[in-house]
């Protein structure tokens, strides 16, 4: 009998490690989740300093509540079902190491559109949104929870699955650092339900906006105005998600979902890092409301802008040269072949420096915080915390590509020297 290659095919053990190895994803799945309870309780409307110590409260009823547990369920269940829905369109994404093209369904955006259409509802009708204000903490909780049955329920799957699913860069034999990374690579329910896509643009990305939405109804109803800064951050935010969404087949080609296993690392970071710790300006400015000027604002979306066109123009003109780098509207683009067969570009965006989309995504980042002033540096989490992921990121691409295009890739080096800052970094 016939056996299908594909599905026999033995994924190498994991010799090279990342994040510490085995220590550093032990470490990790308990400081992240620390992390998000230090913002919290570090940021509270009587004080928000990251000089003192905050005092963790000892109450299970301030972590565990049943209406935010259902609250949370429903909104994966509500995702869950506008992403089978048959709206949108399908797509193949990029061969993954066995040749293998996985069909992805594309309706995020109307996911996000009716999603909004369904607050903006809520609020129509009266129903109190601001309660996301007041049981941030609850559903922060319940998110962390859920983090770590899923990812469980994750690598037990990749554990009693075929060798064949499991993820390259966690398939080391140690237990912490498979479950942090992903034991396995592209888990589904089905042939269609693709787990990690879904966790990747849907639950957290749409509920951070949202999340957003609801911190200005909470700062109207404590002092029947919201400020211009808790403004420009939600507008700022939500366009950002919005792009992000708008240009869904962009990210089938992003390392998340070619090389990164679904475990601990990208379900926490999209169900309760990203909605959680996100959107700490808005819940800020809730409590900690700024006077901008006219010139302040006008700067503040300046900045936005310039990283935007950036971001995006530069994201554009990656996808558009992958998908036909033989495109006359690319033939001004000067690249370097390999020996892969692809082409490196060395010109354009791209040949300023090797991540300009990077740049774009710092200064957007930058922009989100300037609105909460100077008043205290926790509002400035993640601006900071962003640029040490993005220069980390880009360590981890780099050396990828050096594995994989050997001298070719000292060469594009050579051609382009700045990392991700012009005449910097």
């Amino acid at each position: 009998m016939a056996t299908d290659k594909k599905s026999d095919a033995v994924i190498p053990k994991t010799t090279e490690f990342e994040f510490m190895g085995p220590i550093g994803g032990f470490l990790m799945i308990f400081s992240l989740p620390i992390t998000v309870y230090y913002l919290y309780f570090a940021c509270q409307p009587t004080s928000c300093s990251a000089l003192q110590i905050p005092s963790f409260s000892t109450s299970v009823s301030d972590y565990i509540d049943s209406s935010a547990i259902l609250i949370f369920l429903a909104w994966m269940l509500f995702q869950a079902v506008l992403y089978v829905m048959p709206i949108g369109y399908e797509v193949k994404g990029m061969p993954l190491r066995n040749g293998e093209r996985l069909t992805y369904k594309i309706n995020a955006f109307y996911a996000f559109l009716v999603s909004v259409a369904f607050f903006g509802g809520a609020v129509y009708f009266n129903y109190p949104v601001s309660m996301l204000y007041d049981k941030y903490l609850h559903l922060a909780t319940t998110s962390i929870i859920f983090s770590f049955v899923v990812s469980t329920l994750l690598y037990i799957k990749a554990k009693l699955g075929p060798q064949s699913a499991l993820c390259s860069r966690a398939n080391s034999g140690y237990f912490f650092y498979d479950f942090f990374m992903g034991h396995e690579l592209n888990p589904r329910i089905g042939n269609k339900f693709d787990l990690k896509y879904f966790c990747e643009l849907r639950p957290g990305l749409i509920g951070w906006v949202l999340l957003n939405f609801a911190m200005i109804a909470k700062a109207y109803e404590k002092s029947g105005s919201v400020s211009a800064g808790i403004i420009l951050v939600s507008v700022f935010q939500a366009w950002y998600v919005m792009d992000g969404l708008w240009h869904e087949p962009a990210i089938l080609s992003t390392m998340d979902i070619l090389h990164d296993g679904f475990g601990f690392m990208l379900v926490f970071g999209d169900l309760a890092w990203v909605p959680f710790t996100y959107s700490i300006q808005a819940r800020y400015l809730v409590d900690y409301p700024t006077e901008l000027s006219n010139l302040s604002i006008v700067f503040i979306i300046a900045m936005k802008v310039i990283g935007y066109i950036i971001f995006r123009a530069s994201n554009s003109q990656k996808d558009a040269f992958r998908k036909n780098p033989n495109d006359p509207k690319l033939k001004h683009l000067q690249s370097i072949p390999t020996r892969t067969g692809s082409r490196l570009l060395v010109s354009g965006w791209w040949g300023m420096v090797r991540h300009p989309n990077y740049l774009g995504d710092i200064l957007m980042a930058i922009s989100w915080s300037l609105p909460c002033g100077t008043g205290s540096v926790l509002p400035w989490f993640y601006p900071i915390y962003f640029t040490i992921l993005l220069i980390h990121r880009e360590m981890r691409d780099s050396h990828q590509c050096k594995q994989k295009y050997g001298r070719d890739w000292d060469e594009y080096c050579r051609r382009v020297k700045y990392r991700i800052i012009p005449f910097v970094y």
